[in-house]
């Protein structure tokens, strides 16, 4: 099999923690090829994001509409969409090109709680991007926002909001509990089978977790060519991210909250010393 090209649609963060920065280093660990399509500029670091350029929705077309003539896409990561307009320039492509594999990480709110969607399109979001996606990844805030809720703090009830995402349309829900309190974080996994698993890990004490939405995403999306189902996608993705924010202290990338080790696996002592 050839490597596989996963495709990446999504805001730029000059930090390189989030983002298609991010994305395109998980493609990468992974195994992927990484491609891109940029939706918005941010200024943005590890302490706060200073500002939002949208691309112009036509030019997100014309970025989709180059590549996917050309290139073989194996799988698409969806992250920051910024606007209305962006996301129907999405839609688009999505309907035109039959995408395989489609991850939506509904990126609404960066770590250092700036938005990064304008609340308007949170319809948009819910009405056209959620059941044309494979799978989508909420975290707990993101979730409430979709299903216009409050938001939930413990595991059966976000087994109930998890099966209302489904009822919007979504083929499968990742409703991921890093929000919840304790010393592991659970995820619900939820289909169309209603067969309902979770995957637990180790939480692991860092403030580094800058772009860890953005990251366990793309690396679901790189996975999945390469795994049998999304059971096994979603599973090693969260071993990988669970691994880059063990080893996220080793990295000095901002005064804030700064990024997941993307390359923990790769870097050691010998090509640090180089």
């Amino acid at each position: 099999m050839s490597t596989c090209n996963i495709l990446s649609i999504a805001g730029s963060d000059p930090s390189g923690g989030a983002g298609v920065q991010a994305d395109l280093k998980t493609f990468s660990a992974l195994g992927g090829y990484g491609m891109t399509v940029i939706t918005a500029l941010t200024a943005q670091s590890t302490v706060g994001v200073a500002g939002v350029q949208e691309v112009p929705p036509e030019f997100v077309s014309r970025q989709l509409d180059t590549l996917l003539t050309d290139a073989r896409v194996d799988a698409v990561k969806i992250g920051m969409l910024a606007d209305t307009g962006v996301i129907r320039a999405v839609v688009k492509a999505l309907d035109a090109h039959e995408l395989p594999h489609v991850v939506l990480d509904p990126v609404m709110v960066a770590k250092s709680g700036d938005r990064l969607l304008a609340a308007e399109a949170v319809d948009a979001v819910r009405a056209d991007l959620v059941p044309r996606a494979d799978l989508i990844t909420p975290n707990l805030p993101e979730a409430a926002a979709l299903l216009d809720e409050n938001e939930r703090h413990d595991l059966s009830s976000m087994r109930e909001q998890a099966e209302r995402l489904m009822e919007l349309g979504a083929k499968r829900v990742l409703l991921k509990g890093g929000h919840l309190s304790g010393q592991s974080s659970t995820d619900l996994l939820v289909g169309t089978d209603g067969v309902t698993e979770t995957f637990s890990a180790e939480r692991i004490a860092t403030r580094n977790t800058h772009g860890t939405g953005c990251t366990l995403s793309s690396a679901i999306a790189a996975l999945r060519p390469q795994r049998r189902n999304y059971s096994e996608a979603v599973r090693d993705a969260k071993d990988y991210l669970t691994e880059a924010l063990r080893h996220a202290d080793e990295l000095d990338a901002g005064r804030g909250k700064g990024p997941v080790h993307h390359f923990h696996h790769w870097w050691g002592d010998g090509a640090r010393d180089a």
